[in-house]
């Protein structure tokens, strides 16, 4: 599950806090959860906050015990969540995934591209990720397929989103590095790798910095 957003201003600090001591716990204590990170680029005026979530299988993403956190927010949630702006949010289908460990920054890169480049996508996948991996200052590459119909569903959490709106994309390309210096540094080699893969209708770049990271094992 990869996810994009704002905070109102008056909210940012409490986000951060509600994010680190309840929201990621309560998530990496679902069943086939694995690991969950924020990352921030306070530069950004648009989507400043990304939160990736690590999952078993993509089911895992409509299960019975996901659903019940979704349906019952605390009263901590129902105070924080309506202050997200520029809602950007989808389950993915892992196509490749290469790599080990976890980077002090990652860049994410959003894709749209014709519909029927989708399958081309996927069939390169595993290649792409492997050529990104070989640039110096990578540590990993992550390359997925949106699957919005997972997370579609109207929740109690959604409700409190209502006026966030929410963005829609058809695929992702997650980078991990040792640090926002060299990430800036690779990013057009990577647009390069990607250009030459498939036709790109537009995307949507950016670098994060990693803010927090829990696994499953940490909240066990």
């Amino acid at each position: 599950m990869a996810i994009w957003h704002d905070i109102e201003a008056s909210g940012e600090a409490e986000y951060s806090d509600w994010h680190t001591r309840q929201h990621m716990p309560e998530r990496l204590g679902v069943p086939g959860f694995l690991a969950g990170r924020r990352g921030v680029d306070w530069d950004l005026a648009h989507q400043r906050w990304f939160t990736l979530y690590e999952t078993r299988t993509l089911e895992v993403l409509s299960s019975d015990g996901y659903r019940a956190r979704l349906n019952n927010p605390t009263p901590w949630s129902n105070r924080v969540q309506p202050n997200f702006r520029n809602f950007a949010r989808s389950a993915c289908v892992l196509s490749a995934s290469t790599g080990r460990g976890f980077g002090g920054a990652m860049a994410t890169i959003r894709l749209n591209t014709r519909e029927a480049e989708l399958a081309g996508f996927e069939a390169a996948a595993d290649r792409l990720a492997h050529r990104i991996a070989l640039i110096d200052g990578v540590c990993g590459a992550h390359l997925g397929v949106a699957a919005p119909q997972t997370t579609r569903a109207k929740t109690r959490e959604s409700e409190l989103r209502a006026s966030t709106g929410e963005d829609v994309f058809d695929a992702v390309v997650l980078v991990d590095g040792v640090g926002r210096r060299e990430l800036r540094r690779v990013l057009p080699d990577v647009q390069k790798l990607l250009d030459a893969a498939l036709t790109i209708t537009s995307h949507l770049a950016g670098i994060y910095d990693l803010a927090y990271l829990l696994t499953a094992e940490d909240v066990a």
